[in-house]
């Protein structure tokens, strides 16, 4: 593909590998070829992602392609070189067999994988160019975590669903949870070297996507309290606290500029100065208050703690 940079594959070391580990002749330039296969439907992606995105964000989008592509490359050297360390059992039998250095190979197997799986994250990033994050500061926030959880959990699922079907009839044909192409892509997907396990979806993808439900139900549930939750300001020597819900920002203004050491506290405290406000500000949520409690110079003059200045809607 045209938009791709294809990275050097160390041939040799691949052949290496294959001789080191199994009795088939390896056949020239099959890690190549698949390290291409592998590279054009990545770069699939990219272009799909272009689709739908601002033209302004192509150019980080081909960064991340090339980023993949490079990091690959060397992962896919690094593994051979790792599996020519040392034969398998059955190429030089159990006799005197290098018992210690299997281990140390085995282990950098394991480092190399998860430095695989740490690349493959890339794919999601390019995935996600251009459509940004929910923010916190997103009035419809909520609304839309829920509809991303709803993906997540249908995603989760379809995952179990298929390995389910696959352990049933060992085989991935007839599958009424994926479409034709999603067939292809998964069989493609397993007959490769990188592929551990027997299975369609790996313990992995079903653990990140699991973490990412807990992730996404936990963030909903932090933004329905603070939706709930009435903030209120005060008034310090030589100033006053205010927050602004509509904003989402908690703001600290002074009568005066405050002092080197008020700001440093401010600082530590994740407050930053706004010009457009004309005040210390960070982002309206109970842990904001909770900061305030250890800035001395803002304490209320009431004698209360910020913390304690918020309260459910509806109660006295």
């Amino acid at each position: 593909m045209d938009n791709v940079t294809y990275y050097k594959i160390n041939e040799d070391a691949a052949r290496r590998a294959k001789e080191m580990n199994s009795f088939s002749e390896y056949k020239a330039g099959s890690a190549t070829a698949e390290y291409r296969t592998m590279m054009d439907r990545a770069a699939e992606i990219a272009e799909n992602q272009k689709k739908q995105v601002d033209p302004i964000y192509h150019e980080k989008i081909d960064r991340l392609l090339d980023s993949y592509s490079r990091k690959l490359a060397q992962n896919m050297n690094n593994g051979y070189a790792i599996d020519a360390r040392v034969p398998s059992v059955f190429i030089c039998g159990p006799a005197n067999f290098p018992t210690r250095k299997k281990e140390k190979q085995n282990a950098a197997r394991d480092r190399n994988m998860e430095e695989w799986r740490e690349i493959q994250e890339i794919l999601n990033k390019i995935r996600s160019v251009g459509t940004g994050g929910i923010s916190s500061d997103d009035p419809d926030a909520v609304e839309k975590l829920k509809k991303k959880l709803e993906n997540l959990e249908e995603s989760q699922e379809t995952m179990k669903l298929v390995n389910s079907y696959f352990r049933e009839k060992g085989t991935l044909d007839g599958c009424p949870f994926l479409t034709p192409e999603q067939v292809q892509s998964l069989k493609s997907d397993m007959e490769s070297d990188w592929h551990y396990g027997n299975a369609p979806y790996l313990p992995w993808q079903l653990s990140n996507n699991g973490a990412e439900i807990r992730r996404v139900k936990q963030r909903i549930g932090e933004l329905e309290r603070k939706a709930e939750t009435v903030y209120a300001g005060w008034e310090f020597d030589g100033g006053y606290a205010e927050p602004c819900k509509e904003d989402n920002r908690l703001r600290i203004y002074f009568d005066e500029k405050p002092d080197e050491a008020a700001r440093s506290e401010l600082k530590s405290n994740s407050f930053k100065w706004s010009p457009k406000a004309g005040a210390w500000q960070r982002q309206l949520t109970a842990n904001a208050f909770y900061a305030a409690d250890h800035i001395a110079c803002i304490q209320p003059l009431t004698g209360e703690k910020p913390s304690g200045l918020q309260r459910k809607a509806g109660n006295g």
